[in-house]
């Protein structure tokens, strides 16, 4: 580090390299800055936000795991992340509970990020897959069935909103 530039600033621009180089497709050398940041910045949530990211999308998802919770946990203090970077977080650890098998977890994860952001249709359909994982296919239905009716600019679907709303409820209804 060279004189003046403080621990923070040198945090700063590894970090934005670093990011610059997992969205341009160069996920492991993105991978070999972030891993040692992270380790020097234990208590970073946006640091380990990125470095669960990378290892995500490098499918190292059982390394992604304890840096996404590490992400989510540190979120509250200093170094917190946003709340895109938050909802990003919940959907990735929800996401790689269920890719490791962790259906259960997914299931509790993805449901909580629901609940704290009801408008994102992204958590919503990891949610569905993770509650098919563990046998409530009804239920990962409706949620499907909800989300299509409330976001689908198809004119077809559009006219059979309240339709599909209404069977979402109770998809074994009959007259």
């Amino acid at each position: 580090m060279s004189a003046g530039v403080g621990a923070g600033d040198d945090r700063d621009q590894v970090l934005a390299e670093a990011v610059r180089l997992r969205e341009s497709g160069s996920r492991e050398e993105a991978r070999a800055l972030l891993v040692p940041l992270s380790e020097r910045f234990p208590d970073d949530a946006e640091v380990a936000y990125q470095t669960a990211w990378v290892h995500d999308t490098l499918g190292l998802e059982a390394e992604a795991l304890p840096y996404y919770l590490r992400a989510i946990q540190r979120a509250d203090g200093a170094g917190g992340l946003s709340d895109d970077d938050r909802r990003g977080a919940l959907l990735g650890l929800g996401s790689t509970y269920r890719v490791l098998g962790r259906y259960e977890e997914a299931v509790t994860a993805l449901r909580e990020a629901s609940e704290e952001y009801p408008d994102d249709g992204a958590l919503k359909t990891f949610l569905a897959m993770a509650l098919y994982n563990t046998g409530h296919a009804h239920e990962a239905m409706g949620t499907l069935l909800r989300l299509l009716a409330a976001t689908s600019r198809d004119p077809d679907i559009a006219g059979y909103r309240p339709a599909i709303e209404y069977y979402a409820k109770d998809l074994d209804e009959t007259v």
